[in-house]
């Protein structure tokens, strides 16, 4: 398929993580994009950084490859909370002209009933807690890492009021995914996660419910061909393996397949 859209694409991380050239943390998929054509780059948000600090770090990256490539426009490719800082990005931060558009795959858009309960521990917990990973943060890269705040923003009334202050930009073509982990058993590194938040709230991939990634233009759920389906960790490529021998080409077996065919439809949509 041919990935070489008119716009260069940004690929935009989710919470925790960092973009590195050794541990990439999109897997192959960066590669697979390039080889059939697509222009990539990435994000640069810090792991724990605010929505709003992290949209504004993703609007300098934004900027600068704009500058560097000589295009309008980039095309974003978020995962997980990625989502949200390139909304804030584009509805409060006046870059709804540099954003021909938005794909959100994973992205806790009405925030999580599980997080809910979980925000109701001592402050005092979460205050401690903040000390160690914005320590460790800091010393990996992030310039203002907030783990106390980005955990709070996760709930549902916080999103509930995201979701207000920040509108779908008219000029910009949004789109939404998810994936689900068929049982607790789908992953090692993610089964309690699953089975909780399944209890809890229902279908999940580990970390984020359907019925919270559901945002403009839903087009579906990853399930995969195999038993175990699709992790938010799959969803990016963490293994750097196929979900399962390809046997039927209806079913998704390899989770490049499924960013080559994204970029492709936005080359064919003229974006």
């Amino acid at each position: 398929m041919n990935c070489g859209t008119k716009y260069p694409i940004v690929l935009v991380h989710g919470t925790g993580v960092r973009d590195a050239k050794r541990m990439n943390y999109w897997g192959r998929i960066p590669a697979a994009l390039e080889q059939n054509g697509a222009r990539v780059f990435y994000g640069e948000q810090d792991s724990w950084g605010s929505v709003a600090h992290n949209a504004e770090v993703l609007k300098e990256n934004v900027n600068r490859i704009l500058a560097e490539t000589g295009s309008e426009k980039v095309n974003l490719i978020a995962h997980s909370k990625g989502g949200l800082d390139a909304r804030y990005m584009i509805s409060s931060l006046g870059m709804a002209g540099k954003a021909a558009s938005l794909t959100t795959i994973a992205t806790p858009h009405h925030g999580s009933k599980t997080m809910d309960r979980l925000c109701k521990l001592p402050k005092g917990f979460y205050k401690a807690v903040s000390f160690f990973i914005d320590g460790f943060s800091r010393a990996v890269g992030d310039k203002e890492p907030d783990f106390f705040t980005v955990v709070h923003q996760f709930s549902t009334e916080h999103m509930k009021q995201f979701n207000r202050q920040n509108p779908d930009a008219p000029s910009v073509y949004y789109q939404s995914y998810t994936a689900v982990m068929k049982s607790p058993l789908s992953d090692a590194l993610m089964w309690w996660q699953n089975l909780i938040i399944g209890l809890v709230e229902g279908e999940n991939d580990g970390l984020v419910t359907v019925a919270s990634a559901r945002w403009t233009n839903f087009r579906g759920v990853l399930r995969g061909k195999s038993r175990r389906g699709i992790s938010h960790l799959d969803e990016t490529d963490l293994r750097r393996m196929n979900f399962s021998r390809k046997a039927n080409q209806d079913e998704l077996c390899d989770i490049r397949e499924f960013y080559v065919k994204l970029a492709a439809e936005l080359k064919e949509m003229g974006l």
